[in-house]
């Protein structure tokens, strides 16, 4: 098989994001962060809502239906009665990235990818953290927050990504061990970083 994955686990703030569109931008290859959601709802025939509210959300931040499983209710105009399993929007939302790493070398980030293509021969798994002081700067300017409001927000959302990983893959979200790179964009910079993961990619295929 000819098709490779890049999968990126990322920090937020850390430049994650950024770092994989170059890398997918200079490789010309197919890059899917939230258009995984969109895809999902098209293939389904569901609403986009309900993997939108499900996105890297786990079981601390949704209801319990029969069973103990997880799901989401319906929104109002529809039956209440007939709850949607947060499991089962995650298989739908695997199975879907299972078959877009056959067809296509890609580079996914964050949404346990690497977990999901555990299997996949051709896989490059990297986590990109960087340091608070540049985390907390990007998501001020991001997202026109104070520093003191940014902080929460970066706490807030790791702690709901790595909630997330560690309750549907075995391993734990950016622990190395876990990874084939760890890296802190912060040593190197955006582009650099991107310079970085692309020899290291290089190496692992045996480009």
């Amino acid at each position: 098989m000819e098709n490779y994955v890049i999968n990126i686990g990322r920090e937020l703030g850390s430049g994650g994001r950024a770092i994989g569109q170059i890398l997918a931008k200079r490789r010309n290859i197919a890059y899917y962060d939230k258009e995984l959601l969109t895809i999902a709802a098209k293939e389904s025939g569901l609403s986009k809502e309900f993997f939108e509210k499900a996105d890297e959300i786990t079981s601390n931040n949704v209801g319990k239906g029969l069973f103990g499983f997880r799901y989401f209710f319906y929104p109002s105009d529809m039956n209440d009665s007939n709850p949607l399993s947060n499991i089962a929007l995650f298989k739908i939302q695997s199975d879907i990235v299972r078959d877009l790493a056959q067809k296509q070398s890609c580079l996914f980030v964050g949404r346990c990818t690497d977990y999901i293509l555990r299997d996949f021969p051709r896989c490059i798994n990297v986590f990109i953290s960087a340091t608070k002081e540049d985390r907390i700067n990007s998501i001020m300017k991001n997202h026109q927050l104070s520093a003191e409001k940014a902080e929460e927000m970066m706490q807030k959302v790791d702690k709901k990504r790595a909630e997330f990983y560690n309750y549907y893959s075995v391993n734990e979200w950016g622990v190395a061990k876990t990874y084939h790179l760890c890296i802190n964009s912060s040593v190197l910079g955006i582009e650099h970083t991107a310079d970085f993961i692309d020899e290291f990619v290089k190496l692992k295929l045996g480009e």
